[in-house]
């Protein structure tokens, strides 16, 4: 891969372009040390939240944790984390992205450290809040390095592919390792295991990743305060719906306060000089549909993770290791497709390999709501998840090179992070849906068969959501624009 660092270039006449040298091994050696301390990041962030839901039955015997406790032990992390996305990103590009990613990554470690040691359930939910705040800094910094090291084109797009990968694998792994030690010790031993990966991190970091330019200008205080809560008030609502009905004050009110708080953020974001949110990002088409694509498609991801982790203990002896073994081929597809998918957009464009994503996913989900507890391993899961596997690497690399394509220097960090905050709306949003159609779906059914019939159910709506991503794959233009030298100004009538 060849390493790129953007800059803004100066005024003046438009002159050709200077070749760069190739790359020296020592350069490139560099470059693929940042990239996996990067991608480890991701992993790291990806692992955590699944760490967390396999520590809850031990957290809920020492800790004394309700329903309600476990709860908040999740969602602080979420509220925290998608509140500050936004601000995140805007941090890195006026601070600096490596300043702010390694602060981020400190903070996310220190806090995961801390809460292997919680004496109580009120320390470790305060501790999870601080560990979100971390997570908000560091991903979209970490996405942002990512843009800025790696030039736009194939050095970009092999680059975003392997983070894809790294993620998928680690998250596997971990879980088989967090699987295996929550059968032989204690749930704190299952926490504690993104700590050396983040104390890695920052030991290596600081040596092979270089600090960006850093924008000029200071932070919307009104801006980040409207998209902290706005984004705060709806994951809340979300949150909920597992809980509640849609009806209920604190689902409908909280959601109601953070589209009326959105609005008036956007509205701040149009008049403000240095906004928090670069309006002009959603001028590209092609953005547009990818974050469309990006946030419509989280429901059609999160049901695999969400029901089978509940159906494989409920219905099988497979237990915490078993289940993630279970799950590994969608990890194992995951990285064995992330290459192959940055062929086929170089080869079909980007909106082709959306839309193949898109019914992959749709069967993928279709197939999996006819899973009863008489399944067949290799038929009734196995195959789907392979399916489903390829559909997740179709439907997440090529939007996310959209997104991150034909950018300024000054505007990655807004770009990774609106990327971001999409993922994380778009899931709340996608298990509250499911969680909903699963409540009714179970209505009726035998007895003792009422959470099999919900799956089933939510799996359909599943589909219904691939549905939704192949209407907005179906507005992305192909083939694609053609691409531009980052760092260098995209002129208006291709904005």
């Amino acid at each position: 891969m060849s390493v790129h660092t953007s800059e803004q270039p100066a005024p003046g006449p438009t002159r050709a372009p200077v070749p760069s040298a190739p790359p020296t091994r020592g350069r490139a050696a560099r470059a693929g040390v940042a990239l996996g301390l990067l991608a480890g990041c991701n992993a790291m962030v990806l692992l955590d939240e699944s760490m967390v839901q396999i520590a809850l039955p031990g957290m809920s015997q020492d800790l004394g944790l309700g329903p309600v406790g476990l709860g908040w032990v999740l969602n602080s992390y979420l509220l925290a984390f998608g509140g500050l996305l936004l601000l995140g990103g805007r941090a890195g590009d006026l601070l600096g992205r490596r300043k702010v990613f390694l602060a981020g990554v400190a903070l996310f470690t220190l806090a995961a450290a801390l809460r292997g040691a919680a004496g109580s359930g009120e320390f470790l939910i305060a501790v999870r809040a601080v560990q979100g705040v971390g997570a908000a800094l560091a991903t979209p910094s970490a996405l942002a390095l990512v843009l800025s090291m790696f030039a736009e084109g194939p050095p970009r797009k092999r680059a975003i592919a392997v983070c894809t990968a790294v993620g998928a694998a680690s998250t596997t792994g971990g879980l088989l390792l967090a699987g295996t030690l929550s059968s032989v010790s204690s749930w704190r031993w299952v926490l504690l295991l993104n700590v050396p990966v983040g104390l890695l991190i920052l030991l290596l970091a600081p040596l092979v990743l270089k600090e960006t330019p850093r924008a000029r200008g200071q932070f919307d205080l009104l801006g980040a305060l409207l998209s902290t809560l706005g984004a705060t008030a709806l994951v809340l609502g979300l949150a909920r719906v597992a809980e509640h009905p849609w009806s209920d004050l604190t689902v409908v009110g909280p959601i109601a306060a953070g589209a009326a708080l959105f609005a008036v953020f956007v509205l701040v974001e149009r008049r403000a000089r240095q906004p928090v949110l670069v309006l002009r990002l959603f001028t590209d088409r092609n953005r547009i549909w990818a974050w469309a694509g990006t946030f419509a498609v989280q429901g059609a991801l999160i049901g695999t993770g969400f029901f089978l982790v509940q159906f494989f203990p409920q219905f099988t002896d497979y237990g915490p290791l078993g289940t993630a073994f279970a799950l590994s081929p969608i990890a194992v597809t995951m990285v064995v497709m992330s290459g192959v998918v940055v062929r086929l957009e170089r080869i079909f464009g980007a909106r082709r390999v959306m839309l193949a994503g898109a019914l992959l996913l749709a069967a993928a989900n279709l197939w999996l709501s006819r899973l009863t507890p008489e399944f067949t391993y290799a038929s009734d899961v196995l195959a789907p998840l392979v399916v489903f596997g390829c559909g997740m690497a179709c439907y997440v690399i090529p939007p996310m090179i959209l997104a991150t394509s034909r950018l300024r220097s000054d505007e990655a960090g807004a770009a990774s992070s609106v990327h971001n905050s999409l993922q994380t709306l778009g899931a709340s949003l996608g298990v509250a849906i499911l969680v909903t159609v699963a409540a009714h779906g179970g209505r009726g059914a035998a007895p003792g068969q009422e959470f099999v019939a919900g799956m089933q159910a939510s799996f359909v709506a599943g589909a219904c959501c691939a549905a939704a991503a192949f209407l907005a794959a179906l507005f992305v233009r192909s083939p694609a624009s053609a691409e531009v030298p980052a760092g260098a100004e995209v002129p208006a009538r291709d904005r």
